[in-house]
């Protein structure tokens, strides 16, 4: 392939679409395909939680616990509404979504194919379907009716907590959705109160006896005398209790909508936001690999193309599943939307792509392996479209060290230079990559 014919290959398909999507086109793309990348909820949920953290505790004591201003009811309670939301909505987007959910199989599909899988992930798949038919259920009944529980009093509101965490906590073992779900046991704490989790703290003196000490005053009447930043905190605890009530309402119409929009929010502050997740599954798991090489001609039969490998995501067949949680590699992440977009739907993967042929510093930090250390430069980088299957456990490619299978599917971008990617670069203002010097 000529360089004139890889430009054009490239430069042709995007001439009419040469402007990067306005914020308002990534609205509309999160709302009509909640798998993209502007649709995940993590930074939403981050706000929120932050947020209500703020008028948890008092800002002018460093007491472990302040007697004058113990932790708002009202506080206490815009925690328990959040994991009420976070719940209900991850529920309802999987009942109204996928027909999987529905018939109970999802989870035939979703250790494979999730983002980034875990080592946990891969055993978890080759379970027995009966049992891939119980996680299911049960993903609906904690997602769907324990949620009501934080409503039915102290007891019932403390086995939501309870299976709330405990539900977490088998999500962070079985696959690697970052720092979420680690987020997500936050709220679920505020479902128990002093008396519950008293056995965490030492029976003598400290945080313990300081609130035994605060209970026998409010039991004998003896509550303090308010004073003026008392009353200041109550009134802005009432204030919160208001603005989240009031903003609650499009979230809640949202929960009860038939076009329920997950991972969104309704205020621009995303204060009080709508969650949700997987409200689709993929049922076959592809994956981009990007791929250099040396030749002259791209299309010389004895090009020696290499593979870059990224931190975490599949490539390496012989590489074990990795486990990062709580950290997020958003790279890696992102590549598992691009596998089942297009490249034009995708261009960031063009711009590493030209990063990649520049030895670019940046991008080449974000990466596992980079095949040309300490080399040449690769003259062409293309993108392959492969499919990724477990080895199934006892087959002879599982005895070979194979953590995974895969097949070609085609080309996922034609191969490309730097000197073809100058049009393209330029027609969406993007810095043309320059070579840098190769370190020693």
């Amino acid at each position: 392939m000529s360089k004139k014919s890889s430009v054009w290959s490239i430069s042709r398909d995007d001439s009419q679409n040469s402007q990067e999507p306005t914020s308002a086109r990534w609205e509309e793309i999160d709302r009509r395909n909640p798998r993209s990348p502007a649709g995940k909820g993590w930074e939403s949920q981050l706000l929120e939680t932050g947020f209500l953290a703020i008028f948890l505790c008092p800002v002018w004591t460093l007491s472990q616990v302040p007697r004058r201003c113990p932790p708002s009811l009202i506080c206490i309670w815009t925690f328990r509404w959040l994991i009420v939301r976070i719940m209900l909505g991850a529920g309802l987007i999987k009942i109204r979504g996928d027909k999987c959910w529905r018939d109970l199989t999802c989870m035939d599909y979703h250790y494979e194919t999730q983002p980034v899988p875990n080592p946990m992930s891969y055993y978890m798949h080759h379970s027995p379907w009966w049992f891939h038919r119980f996680e299911t259920l049960s993903n609906h009944l904690i997602e769907l009716i324990f949620p009501f529980f934080t409503f039915l009093g102290r007891r019932m509101c403390m086995v939501n907590g309870a299976i709330q965490i405990l539900f977490q906590v088998v999500l962070i073992v079985s696959g690697n959705l970052s720092f979420l779900n680690w987020l997500t046991i936050v709220p679920s704490l505020a479902c128990f109160d002093d008396a519950c989790l008293g056995f965490l703290f030492h029976s003598r003196g400290g945080a313990k006896k300081a609130v035994l000490e605060i209970q026998n005053e409010d039991a004998a009447g003896r509550t303090p005398t308010p004073t003026k930043g008392m009353w200041i905190r109550r009134v802005m605890n009432i204030a919160l209790g208001v603005l989240i009530g009031c903003l609650s309402v499009p979230v809640v119409m949202n929960l009860f909508s038939s076009r329920q929009v997950m991972n969104t929010s309704f205020d621009p502050l995303r204060i009080v936001n709508t969650y949700g997740a997987f409200g689709s599954i993929t049922k076959e798991r592809t994956e981009v690999i990007f791929q250099g090489t040396l030749s002259q001609d791209p299309k010389d039969p004895e090009a020696l193309w290499e593979e870059y490998h990224f931190l975490c995501k599949p490539g390496d067949l012989y590489r074990r599943p990795c486990l990062i949680s709580p950290y997020h590699y958003r790279l890696d992440w992102l590549m598992w939307f691009a596998a089942f977009q297009t490249y034009e739907q995708s261009e960031w993967v063009i711009h590493i792509a030209g990063r990649l042929l520049s030895n670019d510093s940046a991008v080449l930090s974000l990466l596992d392996h980079n095949p040309f250390q300490g080399r040449e430069t690769p003259r062409w980088v293309r993108g392959e479209h492969f499919r990724y299957k477990f080895s199934p456990p006892g087959s002879s490619s599982a005895a070979q060290g194979k953590w995974w299978l895969r097949k070609r599917i085609g080309a996922y971008f034609p191969p490309l230079d730097l000197e073809g990617l100058r049009g393209y670069f330029q027609s969406r203002n993007w810095p043309h990559p320059h070579i840098q010097p190769k370190r020693s």
